[in-house]
């Protein structure tokens, strides 16, 4: 794997929906070698069931909060980046942020330097979502947080007019099923107003089927050099 020049600070890497954090060691370690010390959200797949059918995240967030943390902690460090793929990028923004939600103020926001999402929905028209992205959307559109670079990376591998299921996926996160994406989230809805955007050719959404994702060595050189100290 090509050196590129990284961040010294560390990076907490947050699982997708229904993700457990041993489906990202291989990442994590990647992100290792290229001398990014990186920690993940120690969630497994129980860690999810409190939020099904729309619940609040909260039990995630508390997790995520915790990790952070313990890594400042264990580092010596007073900010982190942050790496989220899929449902993990919007969940982190709902960390960053200072409104009440659910009877609680995260306010995390001074503790991360650069937020970095992987194939994010940062949209839904899902009923099982809405009521929390509707207030992620509505708190902190766009890149909300002065201070906090927000790097958003697309994936272009599937036209929803090719596939079937890309084409549901697509319908169900942005009310349009001809377009491009990661075969779950379309590129329209990984985007943010103001962030830093990125299109990614050939990147698939997960790393099943042996297919290319985000995490992948090839496509990690292309946007782990975000990770830097520079606003």
């Amino acid at each position: 794997m090509k050196e590129i020049p990284v961040s010294p600070l560390p990076t907490v890497l947050i699982p997708g929906y229904f993700a457990s954090a041993r489906e990202y060691l291989s990442l994590a370690h990647d992100l290792e070698q290229l001398g990014v010390a990186t920690t993940v959200v120690p969630l497994g797949y129980r860690s999810w069931l409190p939020t099904l059918g729309g619940k609040p995240v909260t039990p995630v967030l508390e997790i995520i909060a915790q990790t952070i943390t313990e890594t400042c902690a264990r580092y010596g460090t007073t900010q982190v980046n942050l790496v989220g793929h899929s449902a993990g990028g919007w969940i982190a923004r709902l960390l960053l942020g200072e409104q009440d939600y659910m009877g609680r103020v995260w306010g995390r926001f001074a503790q991360v330097h650069t937020l970095v999402t992987l194939g994010t929905p940062h949209l839904s028209q899902e009923r099982f979502t809405r009521t929390n992205m509707d207030f992620v959307n509505t708190s902190y559109p766009g890149a909300f947080q002065q201070g906090v670079r927000y790097v958003c990376v697309a994936g272009r591998a599937v036209s929803g007019l090719d596939d079937w299921f890309a084409r549901q996926s697509y319908r169900l996160t942005c009310g349009q099923a001809d377009c491009w994406g990661d075969g779950i989230t379309p590129i329209a809805a990984a985007h943010l107003r103001g962030a830093e955007n990125l299109v990614l050719e050939g990147v698939w959404h997960s790393p099943r089927r042996q297919r290319q994702w985000y995490g992948s060595p090839a496509v990690l050189g292309q946007w782990v050099g975000y990770l830097d100290c520079t606003l």
